[in-house]
């Protein structure tokens, strides 16, 4: 785990901004309309959840368990005012700026250990239980960047955090599966007629369309109430929400046209296809001329 003490914050940020646009080419298009003060805070936030997931995902040099613990101290320094890696020398300062809980990080880090001991939920509500560890604690971070006063706000959060955690999973599915894991619960893949067998053989059948057809409507609820969130947030964050928003919903309507695809490779949008969103959510937005994206 690299550590870099004399780190410019400056530098700090870019090393964020460069790994946001690097490993979250659908986030990063709202965060690029955001005023630079929230865009530098916001890259910070992704930068450290997206590292936290890779030290579980991607192939180390040392356990994993053993990583989360050393990053999790790397928080505790940040929020001391004592950080050393690139990211959390970022955070600090984000810190510093926005009333970012620190409980909403040690969500997520808690939120990976469940995938260290966890590749199968029962049922919808016990994936509920995951979900809220590792994407409504998203919500925690990033509310008090966007900024809100409607109490309401937190619950129409939840509800795109959500629906953004549920399309990366049935957008990932293939993806998961090379790992050994499968998010999707196990009740439902009975009530569909298709099994987990069938699911570890890909197998391509009407029943797997039917349990894909009923993911994405559920996941379209979600973000139906997450519409709710967009005017009640400050106006110059306004259309980075949306954007999110639309970006998922464009995947989901990609991944509904072609739902055997996730099975072998995980849906990405096109250059083109991104483009086409900020176009339609600009024109929709009456506060996005005022912001350049960057």
């Amino acid at each position: 785990m690299t550590h870099s003490s004399t780190l410019s914050i400056p530098a700090a940020y870019r090393y964020c901004r460069d790994l946001t646009h690097r490993s979250g080419p659908h986030f990063s298009i709202g965060f690029r309309f955001l005023p630079p003060p929230k865009r530098r805070a916001i890259y910070a936030v992704y930068a450290f959840c997206r590292f936290t997931d890779d030290l579980v995902d991607e192939q180390q040099p040392q356990p994993p368990d053993l990583l989360l613990r050393l990053w999790e101290s790397e928080l505790s320094d940040c929020y001391r005012g004592r950080p050393r890696h690139p990211i959390a020398i970022a955070l600090a300062d984000a810190v510093r700026r926005y009333s970012i809980p620190q409980s909403g990080f040690l969500g997520l880090i808690e939120g990976c250990r469940i995938d260290l001991r966890c590749t199968r939920y029962p049922t919808f509500d016990a994936l509920m239980v995951y979900c809220d560890l590792v994407a409504t604690t998203i919500r925690d971070l990033s509310l008090p960047i966007f900024g809100h006063t409607d109490p309401a706000s937190s619950s129409y959060g939840r509800a795109l955090s959500t629906a953004l955690q549920l399309t990366n999973i049935v957008r990932d599915i293939g993806e998961d599966l090379e790992r050994g894991r499968i998010y999707l619960p196990l009740e439902e893949l009975e009530r569909y007629g298709y099994s987990e067998a069938a699911l570890l053989a890909r197998e391509k059948n009407e029943a797997f369309l039917q349990l894909m057809a009923f993911q994405c409507r559920r996941i379209r609820g979600y973000f139906d109430e997450a519409a709710h969130l967009i005017p009640r947030i400050a106006p110059d964050a306004q259309l980075a929400v949306t954007l999110m928003r639309n970006v998922y919903l464009v995947l989901v309507d990609k991944i509904e046209s072609r739902p055997f695809d996730v099975l072998d490779r995980s849906i990405r949008l096109s250059t083109a296809e991104r483009r086409d969103v900020i176009r339609t959510a600009r024109a929709r937005t009456p506060f996005a001329a005022a912001i350049p994206p960057a």
